[in-house]
């Protein structure tokens, strides 16, 4: 398998990239639902967010260097038996994570710095806070984290779920062109 992708074969790179920022973005679904739930007392009530954190910061510059990537990289056509529709559609899907994606990454920011402290990132330096002090930031960015977090997952499940359609129901290479078969 090459790095690069081909006309008829996404690359090793895109592949990684894309399973990574999947699983992460689940992880980081169900590790942010777990973690408002805790109570000053539990082990993880900073434990959790600070994890958290460095990941969804990790995950933010996995995706402009995946958005980079894209750019200097060829997209590889459709499949013939794909209707226009589904082209269409796929289109609109794909701009929509990634368009959520940075939304929930940038509202977690605004959430995380609203009391004007930077972003521990691992432990290893902090990303300083850029934007904050507006009145009632924390609140706000944490609605839309919400809202937009629950979307992301949302239209990532209906995005698995093409998937899964063009592999059991239509019997074509649009799963396997994404796991390297």
């Amino acid at each position: 398998m090459l790095l690069r992708n081909r006309t008829s074969q996404w690359g090793l790179i895109t592949i990684a990239i894309h399973w990574i920022s999947a699983l992460t973005v689940i992880g980081l679904f169900a590790l942010g639902l777990w973690m408002v739930e805790l109570t000053y007392y539990d082990n993880w009530y900073q434990k959790g967010p600070a994890l958290h954190e460095s990941i969804g910061m990790a995950l933010f510059v996995l995706t402009l260097v995946r958005l980079l990537w894209r750019s200097i990289n060829i997209t590889p056509d459709g499949l013939p038996s794909h209707k226009r529709w589904e082209h269409s559609v796929a289109t609109v899907v794909i701009f929509s994570l990634y368009l959520l994606l940075l939304g929930v990454m940038v509202s977690g920011y605004l959430i995380s710095t609203a009391d004007g402290r930077g972003i521990e990132l691992f432990g290893l330096f902090t990303i300083p806070a850029t934007l904050y002090g507006i009145e009632q930031q924390e609140d706000i960015a944490g609605e839309f984290h919400l809202i937009v977090a629950s979307t992301l997952i949302g239209i990532a499940l209906l995005h698995a779920g093409a998937a899964l359609k063009h592999h059991f129901i239509d019997h074509d290479r649009t799963l396997r062109r994404m796991v390297g078969l």
